[in-house]
């Protein structure tokens, strides 16, 4: 009886409302991340060699130190503030800890290979371009992963409510 006169049972079904319209919202930011890497290489070394180093074939210009520090400039706040706000969400599911904190630990190091892994590709060695193809895949398995641990559960909690 206490949730409908506080209005609290409103204010559950609004933020799961909001929360789940904030994922859909991820999930696009997940499909152009996706469709971004796709558009500039693919999952071939020699690809992701070319979009660093630049391709005397394709004309391409080597990726600029100037160039990489504005792209991991914006990358670092901007994703370190989705991994946080994703990871707070899964926080409150009935995951089990550990698995909450296996996720959180990898998504966060994916996050930090993955933007790390241009500059080492672009000035340390070409061959980390295997280094940057695993942690953009590893990066985008567990942003689903958390983005469909997060729905579902959000879900089972509107359908017992």
């Amino acid at each position: 009886m206490r949730f409908f006169v506080t209005g609290e049972q409103n204010r559950q079904l609004l933020l799961n409302t909001l929360i789940l319209m904030f994922l859909a919202y991820v999930a696009l930011l997940w499909l152009s991340n996706g469709l971004m890497f796709f558009h500039k290489m693919n999952l071939s070394p020699e690809s992701v060699i070319a979009y660093y180093l630049g391709s005397e074939q394709d004309f391409g210009q080597p990726r600029s130190y100037q160039s990489l520090l504005e792209v991991s400039h914006f990358h670092l706040f901007a994703m370190g503030m989705l991994i946080l706000t994703l990871t707070h969400l899964m926080i409150m599911t009935s995951l089990p800890t550990l698995l909450k904190v296996w996720l959180s630990v990898v998504i966060y190091g994916s996050a930090l290979a993955d933007e790390a892994a241009g500059w080492l590709v672009r000035f340390v060695d070409p061959q980390f371009a295997y280094f940057k193809i695993g942690a953009f895949l590893v990066l985008e398995l567990s942003l689903a992963s958390l983005i469909i641990v997060v729905v579902i559960s959000l879900l089972q909690a509107r359908k017992r409510g």
